[in-house]
Formats: structure tokens, sequence, C-alpha cells
């Protein structure tokens, strides 16, 4: 689990990687990730937009931005927690995502609530020590 703490939005991700949907032999790699926001907060806020940044094993970078998440711009009160889950597939055995949420407080005041680095990792990932 990787967590960060933005302004009293907690933000916690867990990923897996999905041996059921990747294809190896085809460079199809798919990973879902769970998403955790509780706001610690004492005013209800709500979560705008997102952007992420993608980077697979080989280094390259993909930016994704769009409204809210899977479909929902939640409001999430005082005490609550969203809960949601998405995925990521690459054409690399591993990579590394973050991003940051664009967030609306009750008093109309916007800010970012950063989601933490974390890891895609697969057992096809060819590891070397040096």
């Amino acid at each position: 689990m990787y967590e960060r703490e933005t302004r009293k939005i907690r933000v916690a991700v867990k990923p897996a990687y999905l041996d059921d949907q990747s294809d190896p032999d085809d460079s199809r790699f798919v990973w879902s990730y769970t998403v955790t926001i509780e706001n610690h907060g004492p005013e209800s806020v709500q979560l705008m937009s997102r952007y992420w940044s993608v980077t697979d094993g080989a280094g390259v970078i993909r930016e994704v931005r769009g409204p809210g998440v899977v479909g929902a711009q939640p409001v999430i009160a005082p005490g609550e927690k969203f809960q949601y889950t998405s995925g990521c597939p690459l054409e690399t055995a591993s990579g590394v995502m973050m991003g940051r949420y664009q967030m609306k407080a009750a008093s109309g005041e916007a800010f970012e609530a950063e989601i933490p680095a974390f890891l895609l990792e697969s057992p096809y990932e060819q590891r070397q020590i040096h």
C-alpha cells in the first residue's frame, strides 16, 4: 500500500498484477489499482479531475487527464472516504504511476491532492543486480 496526505486528504493506492488479463508473449501486461481517498479535514471536498503520469519499463511516459474518476466526481464529507478500482495496461513488465487530483473544498477553494508514486511490478520483470 502506497500512501500520501495533502491538506488532510489521504490518498492510498494498492496495485495488483492481473495475470489473467496479461499476455507477456504479446507484450501486454495489465494491473489494477485500488485507490482510497479519505477526508481528514474539516469540510467536504469534491474530486473534480485527475492527472496521471505513467512511465513504463522502457522509460516511455504517458500522461492521462480527465474529469473525475471512473465516471464520477465524488463529494467526500469530513471523516468519510471514497474508493474505486481502475486499471493500467503496459507493453513492458513493469512501470510506475503517480499523479494528483484537482479538488474543490466546500468553501470554493481549489487545491491539489497528491497521488503517491507506486510501482507496477509483474513476475516477468527482468531484474539486474549491479
